[in-house]
């Protein structure tokens, strides 16, 4: 998975810019969030785990006779006869050992990452998009004009969060351009590039349905929050 490169200050001063351009021409207020990742997936790695151990329960009960001569070979051949406890005693451990070795490899945060679903990646980048809105820019505006740009870097994926007001005019498919001028930058490792990009599109698009009035002031930051 590709690394974007990090944000120097200047490139942060770039898109700050860029958002003070775009509102100058609407009564938009745009918000920009860059985080490294969205979620830990700690649930994904713990699931991983458990297939792995019912795997290993499953491979035992197709093939017992093989993994318990296994099993008498590396103790030195001191179990003579197999008590159901025995039997139980050794599946535990294997699962046990195969379940918690899963997730000792699964603490490498990019595997971790790979294994998990695309949708359920994607659904927790907009999840996460949704509660920082919430929290900086849901009707935080006096006319409801507060909209998100999120960008997720492990996961390569954006996420554009729009106020009621935008939302009731705007299609959601309209943001397409804007997502798809980003995305092509950060394929390129232009990451304040793919922002300030954006931003443009995005302020395009308000300063068509929400010209800028005379007495319209500065609500939400311009700059870039990283979190």
């Amino acid at each position: 998975m590709t690394q974007l490169s990090p944000m120097t200050d200047a490139d942060r001063e770039r898109v700050s810019a860029a958002v003070a351009t775009a509102e100058a021409c609407s009564a938009g207020e745009i918000v920009t969030i860059l985080t490294a990742r969205s979620d830990d997936y700690g649930d994904v790695a713990l699931a991983w785990s458990l297939l792995v151990g019912l795997l290993a329960l499953l491979a035992l009960t197709i093939a017992p006779d093989f993994y318990l001569a296994l099993y008498e070979r590396l103790s030195g051949g001191w179990v003579h006869e197999w008590t159901p406890r025995a039997v139980f005693g050794v599946a535990l451990l294997v699962a046990t050992l195969k379940a918690g070795g899963t997730w000792l490899i699964l603490l490498w945060r990019p595997l971790r990452l790979w294994l998990t679903p695309a949708p359920v990646r994607h659904a927790r980048v907009r999840q996460r998009a949704v509660t920082c809105f919430r929290v900086g820019a849901e009707r935080r505006t006096h006319g409801r004009t507060g909209i998100l740009i999120y960008l997720s870097l492990d996961e390569h994926r954006a996420e554009i969060v729009a106020d009621e007001a935008i939302a009731g005019k705007v299609a959601p498919e309209v943001w397409g351009d804007a997502m798809a001028a980003m995305l092509a930058h950060l394929r390129n490792d232009r990451l304040a590039d793919g922002l300030v990009a954006a931003v443009e599109r995005v302020g395009a698009v308000l300063a068509e349905h929400f010209p800028r009035a005379e007495d319209d002031h500065n609500e939400l930051p311009d700059r870039l929050i990283e979190v």
